[in-house]
């Protein structure tokens, strides 16, 4: 299946797939120690350079290349980076789950109010 492929997959579990993304990672670097972990949180930026890649290729904003992406090309490079995101924030702590939610907790009570959460 292709990354623009609008078939319904099968559900998902989201923090499941986390953990055995960065299990693979772990399996299969080159590097070690704090190398590793730099690199892996550079990855994060050659994502979001993607994104906006794909949104100036959308766009047609480059004269010279034209119109070279879609918008769903944007969508897979946005979830390239919620993936690639997910799994630096796993590689510093095997609580990714907790932290993350107790984050998206606190940015929610700060912008929604204390009554938009859960």
């Amino acid at each position: 299946m292709s990354d623009h492929d609008t078939t319904a997959a099968a559900p998902v579990d989201i923090w499941k797939g986390i953990d055995a993304l960065a299990t693979w990672l772990d399996t299969n670097r080159t590097l070690d120690g704090q190398e590793a972990l730099l690199v892996r949180m550079l990855k994060l930026s050659e994502e979001v350079g993607e994104v906006a890649q794909a949104v100036i290729g959308a766009t047609g904003t480059n004269p010279r290349k034209g119109t070279t992406h879609t918008w769903d090309d944007v969508q897979s490079e946005l979830c390239d980076v919620v993936i690639t995101a997910l799994v630096a924030l796993r590689t510093l702590t095997p609580d990714t789950r907790e932290v993350f939610d107790r984050h998206l907790n606190r940015v929610m009570e700060r912008s929604l109010g204390p009554t938009q959460t859960r």
